[in-house]
């Protein structure tokens, strides 16, 4: 069965174990003070866009941007199921949340994410779909244990 990705509610209770492994998962080798997740309440926040990725009704893969200004997002929560890996799904969905992006009028998009092994494979995911690093960006702060990056999609 072929993959889709939807807009869904964060707080829909089959994706708990998205949640978990995505919390599990920045909690394992970075130092509180340097996470900058949002739990799934936060995410069902105005100007927040959720999307999930499902193979049949199974969620395997979910990510979201958030409004920063009328030009630009920041994309959030992205995160893939360990056993799901390896099928292209994290390039699937961050190609989908930089075209919803664009869709919704945004000029560019921009991530935090870590430094620590664990997120090497997400930073070379990031720079291969174009994106730079960049200088901390809406709120943000200088961080040893983080790497910022954006993509003009204009």
């Amino acid at each position: 069965m072929a993959v889709v990705i939807a807009e869904e509610h964060p707080l829909t209770p089959d994706l708990s174990l998205l949640f978990e492994r995505h919390t599990a998962d920045m909690h394992a080798d970075t130092p509180p003070e340097s996470i900058h997740m949002m739990d799934k309440g936060a995410l069902a926040a105005p100007g927040i866009r959720f999307f999930v990725l499902r193979d049949g009704d199974e969620p395997l893969a979910m990510g979201a941007y958030k409004r920063i200004d009328e030009a630009h997002a920041e994309i959030k929560s992205m995160h893939v199921l360990a056993e799901a890996r390896g099928r292209g799904l994290s390039k699937t969905m961050l190609d989908h949340l930089v075209t919803e992006a664009r869709k919704d009028g945004f000029l560019r998009v921009s991530l935090e994410t870590g430094v620590q092994p664990t997120f090497v494979a997400a930073r070379a995911l990031y720079a291969r779909a174009g994106f730079d690093e960049c200088p901390p960006f809406e709120g943000y702060e200088e961080d040893p244990n983080s790497v910022f990056m954006t993509k003009v999609l204009a």
